[in-house]
């Protein structure tokens, strides 16, 4: 038997972020710390999802750009595709929890490809909300594919969270 193909695919925003009650300046996004320990754990392929116009420096501008955009079901412009999809049947998939769920850049990401028959492994960085509604959205968006049960971080723990994240790989591993 011949074991799945698996990709880790994450948004993440570098910068001024909320953590732990602060606005403070993060020169790698907590979600980017997140996957990369994902992608180290498994050794699986990694996937930055990016959009070609980037959101501003500011925190409190970038939340009300993305306010605006969940406001009205945008679809930001990818910078990078991957090119093979076809070949993963497993994707792990990051983003910060923003507005209770997943980033409109995660929402084009899932759009763009067919998951019929893929699993999703969803996993998110949060100040206090976990997953939110991002589990459902993502079921919405991905009708024909398993989206199983995700994992929340908090970003401001993400450096001290690879025991939890390796434990999550491990569990999925008995279910799938």
């Amino acid at each position: 038997m011949s074991e799945v193909k698996s990709l880790v695919a994450y948004y993440s925003r570098p910068g001024n972020n909320y953590v732990g009650g602060s606005i403070v300046d993060l020169a790698v996004g907590n979600t980017e710390v997140a996957a990369k320990m994902i992608q180290e754990l498994t050794g699986n392929e990694l996937f930055r999802i990016d959009t070609i116009k980037k959101y501003p420096l500011n925190y409190q501008e970038t939340v009300d750009v993305t306010k605006e955009e969940l406001r009205r079901e945008a679809r930001p412009e990818l910078s990078g595709h991957v090119d093979n999809m076809v070949e993963f049947g497993m994707i792990y998939l990051g983003y910060p929890n923003w507005f209770g769920t997943i980033p409109m850049a995660v929402c084009t990401f899932l759009e763009e490809y067919d998951f019929s028959g893929k699993t999703i492994a969803p996993f998110c960085t949060h100040e206090g909300s976990g997953m939110g509604r991002s589990e459902s959205d993502i079921k919405r968006l991905c009708p024909g594919a398993r989206v199983l049960r995700g994992l929340s971080i908090v970003g401001g723990r993400v450096q001290k969270a690879e025991d939890n994240i390796a434990a999550w790989i491990k569990n999925l591993a008995r279910i799938t």
